[in-house]
C-alpha cells in the first residue's frame, strides 16, 4: 500500500442513502445533529477526497468519509438493493407573475375646492 493511499475503516450500510449529518451522528462522530450539521457547514468533513459542507448530502455505498484523521468507506450490507443515485434537479424557472393591472390616475379633482374626492368603497 503506498503512502497516499488511505486505510479506510469500512461501515456497512443496512439502507441506502443516508444523509451525511444523519451518518455523523450514527457513527458516533457527532453527539446531536446540531453539533453534526454544525461540522459539515464549518468544514471539518470531506466526501470522496473532497470538502463538502451539503448537510444533508446523500450518501451511497462507495462513497468515503474523511472526518478527524479517520476515513471510511461506505458499503452495502449482504441482501440489501442498491438505490440508484439520483442527479440533482435543475433549479426550476418559476413563470412570470402576472402584474397587477395598473389604474389610470388622472386627475380627478373637484374643478370649485381642487380637492380629490374621497372613496369608501
Amino acid at each position: 500500500m503506498s503512502e497516499y493511499e488511505p486505510e479506510y475503516i469500512e461501515i456497512e450500510l443496512e439502507e441506502e442513502p443516508i444523509e451525511l449529518c444523519n451518518l455523523l451522528k450514527v457513527l458516533d462522530l457527532a453527539e446531536t445533529g446540531g453539533q453534526a450539521k454544525q461540522l459539515i457547514a464549518d468544514g471539518y468533513v470531506g466526501v470522496n477526497m473532497e470538502l463538502c459542507t451539503v448537510k444533508r448530502k446523500k450518501m451511497y455505498s462507495g462513497d468515503s468519509l474523511h472526518f478527524n484523521g479517520e476515513d471510511f468507506l461506505l458499503t452495502l450490507a449482504e441482501g440489501v438493493t442498491p438505490a440508484v443515485k439520483t442527479e440533482p434537479t435543475p433549479p426550476i424557472e418559476e413563470a412570470p407573475t402576472k402584474r397587477k393591472r395598473s389604474r389610470s390616475r388622472k386627475n380627478k379633482k373637484d374643478s370649485d375646492t381642487g380637492r380629490r374626492p374621497i372613496s369608501f368603497g
